[in-house]
């Protein structure tokens, strides 16, 4: 747990309160992570705003896949049991499972690999990318805006994932996922 005060949810008032709903519509409580960030819901609904503008070129499914990727080679379990839960919307249990594990041996085309892995070597040693990394998404049929939405994506999943870490908080496991999914995204991850 974190040493952060958070308001439990009879006391939680305007933007913060809507978060809580938020998860208690979609979870049926309130996760610990959305309590300490709903401390500044402006930064919340401001990274959702960025999350919102790479929808368009990258899809729900690629999306969770960047992040997926991203927060695995950050060993962010809060990120990854969240991100796969919501991925069950876009990707099969089966394949979830599949992915999570190693989404290389995955059945995954080699363009999802490609991206998933520019992800992950992002969050690994960004300062270690050059232009081949870029050209490698270009050569699996990425646009310019696609590669560019990839790289805010993972760099999106590396801000909130580190942010969560350096304070402190507690990753909770949705109770709605499968033990044999959970295992697979929290053992899937570099640590």
């Amino acid at each position: 747990m974190t040493t952060l005060t958070t308001p439990d949810e009879a006391h939680v008032e305007g933007e913060a309160a809507a978060l809580y709903a938020q998860d208690l519509d979609t979870l049926g409580y309130v996760t610990t992570h959305t309590r300490v960030t709903a401390l500044n819901p402006d930064a919340v609904r401001a990274f959702e705003s960025l999350i919102k503008a790479l929808l368009p070129s990258l899809g729900m499914r690629r999306y969770e896949l960047v992040t997926l990727a991203a927060a695995g080679a950050l060993g962010s379990t809060a990120c990854r049991a969240h991100h796969g839960l919501k991925s069950l919307k876009y990707i099969d249990a089966d394949e979830l499972e599949r992915v999570a594990r190693d989404f290389r041996n995955a059945g995954l085309s080699p363009a999802e690999v490609a991206m998933m892995e520019f992800a992950e070597r992002l969050s690994l040693d960004s300062a270690a990318m050059t232009e081949a990394d870029a050209a490698e998404l270009q050569r699996h049929g990425f646009s310019d805006r696609e590669s560019v939405d990839i790289a805010f994506a993972a760099g999106a999943r590396n801000f909130y994932s580190r942010s969560l870490h350096a304070l402190g908080i507690e990753p909770d496991i949705p109770p709605q996922l499968p033990p044999q999914l959970v295992d697979a995204l929290l053992t899937g991850m570099r640590q």
